[in-house]
Formats: C-alpha cells, structure tokens, sequence
C-alpha cells in the first residue's frame, strides 16, 4: 500500500512539469476499470462511424467523466483523479479496455498529447503507447432540456425491469414491442412488455413526482441500466419527447426512446377467469424443465390437465416417439380443464418470480392464461399473461 502511495505520489508531482498541450492524470487502474466497465455496454462495433468505438475522456478540475454511446444509448460516468490540466480525448474503447483487464491493481498513469492526440499508459511494469482521436468528432451526449421528472427506488426498478424485459419481442417489424412501455400516472408507474405470445404488467405505487405521461424504453438500454443499477439508493428518472435520462450515484444512462404507437394491452387480458389454480411455484418450474425436454422443439407444447387436487403435465414428440408425463399436487377451484402451453414461455416467467406459489387463473382452451404471485406487497401488482396453443395428439 505505501508502495502504491509512493508510486501515485511520484505521477502527481512529475505531472507537474508535463509540456505545454499535454493533459496528465493519475488514477488507480481498478477503478478505472470498473468505470470503464460500466460504459462498455454502449460501445459497439461501428466501421461506418469508428470513433463511436471509444470512450470519450474529459478532465476537468480533476474529475474525469468518462462517456460512451451507440446514438440510441449513451453512459457517462465520473472518478476523481489526479490531473495536471484540464482537457479531453477520444480512446479507442477495445485496447484500453483489455490494457487495464491484463493490468493488476495499481497506480497507472495517462499522458494525452492534445495536439497529436497520441497517448501513453504508464504502470509499475512499463510503457504502453496507442493513438486516440480528435474529441470534438465525438457524438454530443444529449442532455436533459425541457423535461419532466420522477424519483423512484433503484431496488423496484430492478425489479421492474427483471419481470419485464424477457416478454419483449425481437421483431423490428413490431418495434413498439421491441421495449419496454411505461405509464406514469402520478403516483403510480406501470411497465409493460409482451411478444403476442405472453405479456407482463408491473404495477408500483408509491412514486414521487407529479406527471402524468407514457414512453417505451428500449430493451438494450434497460439492459445495460439494469447490470449498472445499485442495490440500493434511489434514481432519478427525467424525459422529454426524444429521450430518458437515469441518474444515480455518479452514473448517467441516456436512451432515445422508441416512437411508435404501443399496442392497447388491456384488451387481450382477460376479465372472466372462473377456473383457479395454486400450486407450489418451483415445482412447477422444475416439473416443466423436465417434461419441455421430451415436447416438440418447434412448439414446445405441453399439456396441462388440471383437476380438483390434481395437476396432470405431458408432452410428447411423435416425430421421436418421446413423451413424458408427470403429475402434481394442488389447490384448484372450477371445472376440470385441459389446456396447452408453450413449455418455454412458462418457464421463464416462473423463473423471474420469488414466491413460493402462483396462482393461475384460466378460463376455455383457448383463453389466455393469467398468473400471478400468491403474495405480494400492498404497493406492488404483478400479472403475467401466456398464450394457450392448439392442442395436439
């Protein structure tokens, strides 16, 4: 440790004495790392516009606010460093990115030539020279002008975006349900997503903000704002017509939102559904995992024949002659019914639940089915709808 303070000591006051035009900071190389980590995510492999594969360094007043984008998702980040001078460049995100992974943890040092935009990496083991590129070619961040706001738990958020995010559809031709659609409804905010095939409603009340309005996120930067969202704390979200802005502790995630009309969800959620079922949620996962294995691989249909007590799953594959059947215990109210899935749609929504029960409610064959956890909290409400299928022998 007194080496490494030697070590940055040593770069502070040798920085002194950089040439004119030669931007000097200091940083440990983990930390670095783990800022630069965070923006990767917005680095994409782009020929037609190359210095979207850097990350653009700005110092000033020695803090170092580092920013990546794609021009739909844009991250930036800041660090306290230890810097000569203010000033800027653009990085080439791959070399530098795979230079601080091989480094161990430690003081490292980068001196920028702002007129050659020439740069050099020094560490305990030696030198390591690479060109970077004229910052001001790097695209503008959009910044948050006319907008509204909200504050919500970085924790329900999370989650939010868990229960949500795997229901949206991969289609371009259906863009709107390529996101994540949210209402805000002053004190209350719901996410939505679904494929045709299964849809999942996330309801929160509780939010602080007083707006009333509706976007769509898109799924790539709600995947990245999910792998960099803390446990804790809270984010502030801010929007305009174009794009969302998420800010919490020193990050800022900004995303051009989808425009495209979302489809009227609530009209395929049905009203009616006499018939329900619970049963023990991770048995009934585990028991799909299995059956799924000997369904159609095209289909993946199982059958669900349910009963008072009594829950009945077979699939089978005439193609191969395999078939399964296995049968669970649970608590059923209506009348006997036998109904098909898509093995894989149930599984992954009764993987993002944490409940030890589900209740199903169903109505015909051909109705959608609804579930829902058996316990939630009082400001929470999540509905998870799946698709039957046309049974089949």
């Amino acid at each position: 440790m007194n080496g490494n303070r030697l070590f940055l000591s040593n770069l502070f006051f040798s920085s002194l004495h950089s040439p004119i035009g030669h931007m000097k900071f200091s940083i440990s190389s983990a930390e670095l790392l783990s800022k630069i980590q965070l923006a990767n995510g917005a680095i994409g492999s782009n020929m037609v516009v190359p210095i979207l594969e850097d990350y653009l360094f700005i110092i000033n007043n020695n803090k170092l606010t580092i920013s990546a984008t794609d021009l739909e998702t844009s991250i930036t980040t800041d660090v306290d460093v230890i810097a000569d001078e203010d000033g800027s460049v653009a990085i080439p995100g791959k070399i530098l990115f795979d230079t601080l992974k091989a480094l161990p943890e430690q003081p490292i040092t980068i001196e920028v030539d702002q007129k050659k935009f020439s740069i050099e990496i020094t560490s305990s083991y030696g030198k390591y020279k690479l060109s970077g590129d004229n910052p001001e070619d790097f695209p503008a961040i959009p910044q948050a002008e006319n907008t509204e706001r909200v504050s919500i738990s970085a924790h329900l958020l999370k989650e939010a975006i868990n229960k949500t995010i795997f229901a949206t559809t991969n289609d371009e031709l259906r863009l709107a349900m390529t996101g994540v659609y949210t209402q805000i409804d002053f004190s209350k905010i719901t996410f939505v997503a679904t494929d045709a095939h299964k849809l999942v409603k996330y309801t929160f009340s509780g939010l602080e903000g007083d707006v009333n309005t509706s976007f769509i996120l898109p799924k790539k930067s709600l995947t990245l704002l999910r792998s960099a969202l803390p446990d804790n704390g809270s984010v502030e979200i801010s929007f305009n017509k174009s794009n969302a802005f998420f800010s919490f502790d020193d990050h800022h995630l900004v995303c051009r939102l989808i425009d495209a009309q979302y489809p009227n969800y609530n009209a395929v959620i049905p009203v009616d559904n006499p018939n329900l079922l619970v049963v023990v949620r991770r048995d009934l996962l585990n028991s799909l995992k299995r059956i799924a294995i000997y369904a159609n691989k095209t289909t993946n249909q199982v059958h669900m024949n349910i009963d008072d007590g009594s829950l009945t799953i077979e699939a089978q594959d005439l193609d191969f002659s395999n078939e399964a059947t296995e049968q669970l215990t649970c608590q059923y109210e209506g009348t006997p019914v036998t109904i098909g899935f898509n093995a894989k749609f149930l599984i992954e929504m009764l993987s993002v639940l944490d409940t030890d029960e589900i209740r199903m409610e169903l109505s015909t064959p051909n109705k959608a089915g609804i579930i829902h956890p058996s316990e939630s909290p009082d400001d929470e409400e999540l509905l998870m709808l799946v698709m039957p299928v046309m049974l089949s022998r």
